[in-house]
């Protein structure tokens, strides 16, 4: 069901003059006008309210996760035994990676 266009207004008015008369019309559009603006401006005021709380929620959220994070940070930091000199190589493979041994498959 698509938009409503100009021929299905105009038959919406003509049917509303019929039924309700010329004289009531005006005041029917007066007052349907009134309750729309009001609709949207409490939708207007709840939509406000909402963005509010949601600020406010986070906000708490993030101040209640500070300490975790400040825990979290601790954990993850390197005790001074991790922060001394990796042990050293042997002498004699002058830093290079042992080689595995020998499988007695090769020639």
């Amino acid at each position: 069901m698509g938009p409503i266009g100009l021929p299905e207004l105009i038959f919406i008015f003509i049917i509303a003059l019929v039924v309700f008369g010329p004289k009531k019309l005006p005041e029917l559009g007066k007052s349907l006008g009134k309750g729309l603006r009001e609709f949207n401006k409490a939708k207007n005021e709840l939509k406000a309210t909402w963005d509010e709380q949601i600020r406010e929620a986070e906000n708490s959220l993030n101040s209640a996760n500070e300490p975790v994070r400040k825990t979290i940070a601790a954990i993850h930091e390197p005790t001074p035994e991790a922060k001394t000199e990796p042990t050293p190589t042997h002498p004699e493979t002058k830093g290079e990676p042992p080689h595995p041994p020998p499988t007695g498959t090769e020639a």
